[in-house]
């Protein structure tokens, strides 16, 4: 009788055989780096690590610059989401597009616009010669650093805050308009508890993506002043080979990185649960006396912090050298090797996720078990606590007995970018892959639809789109990395940002201009091939 009743078991009798290959795959390539890294690391001392002056100025710099960028990125983003919510103006909702830029363009892109206005022959120092004044080499350094991390952050947190902010009922405006409120009690009463309630899980999560920022920090560091773990991670293996530090300053990164995460994760708050459409909303202080002004320089900081590099993204390509730089060789070997790991870290890691979410999907509901459905989907999230430059350097470490490491390179550099995609695309493909067996599950059992045929013609054509989204996803995050090509690049592999980086740290900006041209047009057009050759012609709408 509960046979009957119970067709699942019979029908799919192994369904755990996709989530058993995937998890025992990232298991594998997971846990084996770690254990390099405990064998390496055992004749390093955290005493040692503690004693060392260069070390521990490491450590410390590691903490307080993601302290400070954490600080001014949320000094600066509460007042602007204010500014924000209080003002409609011509060009708002693109500011607010170009603020969400922010979030999918690659890091080396960016910091290659920073360069290209504040280096040393950038806008603001010729602007600041041209008034007679010597701005110096400001970029470079702890200055360069917060710079770059309060441009990736700042909109990130001002969005998030404004959305916040868009939850106040229209009748607690409308209360705050018969009462007279002034614009400081509205943000006392009104604001402030919505902006606190935020303020936990932001910053725990801008001060997590400050402590990992790499790229940036290798960029724009300027010297062993300016250095955070993982670069000194990088450092150590690549310039000393001393295996016993990258070890064990990888493991102590691993452990404060898995800490913050931990933090993050109890801090996060969950998001608003409404969103008051804004032109029906009349805040008593928008015509108080001062807030225009306050409001107006605000914004104009926020833009002039934010908008002149992606302006110089665009501007820096139309020269007259463009058409030369663009005839390189390396230019265009780079690129090649790019797609390539771009393609192949893009599919494995669609396949490591699905088939996750296969097994994960039918214990949480077929079987109704969300624990076990939530650890199987834990194993890919876990990815997580390791960072780019940690796993790379467990990897290095790993092979180095059995093999010649830079012969494995492109093969080393597609695991670590795949695995690094995996969680986002167990969250693109989570809710989608769940909701195809909730709607269609009971049809196609009882029309004896099943293995390649169900897959053909229930599954695929309604995936389609989030499956080619998690791809994109992918390969773009693959596309624009350069956590893992740092470890393993040599001058026979060679991608788009590392290529942009050699050529920034030698200042030759037009062939600079060229690449990051290059590599953001080859980001776009990847992005919407795949989503529109994997997910339809109308899988933008």
């Amino acid at each position: 009788m509960a046979a009957s009743r119970d067709p699942v078991r019979q029908v799919r009798p192994c369904w755990w055989l996709p989530g058993l290959g995937a998890t025992s795959i990232i298991l594998l390539l997971a846990l084996g780096p770690l254990v390099a890294l405990l064998w390496q690391a055992g004749s390093f001392s955290l005493r040692a690590l503690l004693a060392d002056p260069y070390l521990r100025h490491v450590l410390g710099f590691s903490l307080g610059q993601a302290l400070l960028s954490t600080l001014l990125s949320l000094g600066l983003a509460i007042p602007v989401a204010r500014a924000l919510a209080r003002r409609r103006f011509p060009g708002r909702r693109l500011l607010l597009k170009l603020f969400g830029l922010s979030l999918v363009l690659p890091v080396i892109i960016a910091i290659f616009g920073i360069v290209a206005v504040h280096g040393r022959q950038g806008w603001l120092p010729q602007l600041l010669r041209g008034l007679g004044m010597e701005p110096g080499n400001y970029l470079y350094g702890l200055f360069g650093i917060l710079l770059a991390h309060v441009f990736f952050n700042m909109p990130l947190a001002a969005r998030l805050l404004l959305q916040s902010l868009e939850t106040i009922p229209e009748s607690s405006w409308r209360l705050a308009s018969q009462l007279g409120m002034r614009s400081s009690h509205i943000f006392r009463l009104l604001e402030w508890p919505l902006i606190r309630a935020a303020l936990p899980g932001l910053a725990s999560l801008i001060f997590m993506l400050c402590f990992t920022s790499f790229t940036t920090v290798l960029a724009l560091g300027g010297g062993p002043k300016s250095t955070t773990l993982e670069v000194a991670i990088y450092q150590a293996l690549r310039f000393d080979f001393d295996l016993a530090t990258a070890g064990g300053l990888a493991l102590v990164q691993l452990l404060l990185t898995a800490a913050l995460l931990l933090v993050q994760h109890k801090l996060q708050s969950s998001p608003p649960g409404r969103v008051n459409r804004a032109g029906t909303i009349r805040r008593p202080d928008s015509q108080q006396a001062g807030t225009l002004l306050t409001d107006s320089l605000v914004l104009l900081l926020a833009i002039a912090i934010f908008l002149p590099p992606l302006l110089a993204i665009l501007i820096a390509g139309a020269n007259d050298e463009l058409l030369t730089a663009l005839a390189s060789r390396a230019l265009w070997q780079a690129a090649g090797q790019s797609l390539l790991i771009a393609v192949g870290a893009g599919i494995l890691a669609t396949l490591l996720g699905s088939g996750l979410l296969l097994t994960s999907r039918h214990l949480k509901v077929r079987r109704r078990r969300r624990r076990a459905a939530a650890l199987w989907e834990a194993s890919g999230a876990m990815i997580l606590m390791i960072p780019a430059v940690v796993l790379s350097t467990g990897l290095f470490i790993l092979f180095m007995p059995f093999a010649d490491v830079f012969a494995l390179a492109p093969w080393l550099v597609v695991l670590v970018n795949a695995l690094m995609a995996l969680p986002y695309v167990l969250r693109t493909l989570s809710a989608p892959m769940q909701l195809v067996v909730r709607q269609y599950d009971r049809l196609a059992d009882s029309l004896g639809v099943s293995g390649l045929h169900r897959f053909r013609l229930v599954e695929l054509p309604l995936l389609r789109r989030p499956l080619a989204l998690a791809m994109a996803l992918s390969m773009i995050l693959s596309l624009g990395d350069l956590g893992a090509i740092a470890m393993f690049g040599s001058q026979s592999l060679t991608t788009l940002p590392w290529l942009l980086y050699q050529q920034l740290g030698s200042y030759r900006l037009t062939e600079a201009a060229a690449t990051a041209l290059l590599l953001l047009l080859l980001c776009l057009s990847l992005f919407w091939l795949v989503e529109r050759g994997l997910g339809g012609k109308h899988a933008e709408h």
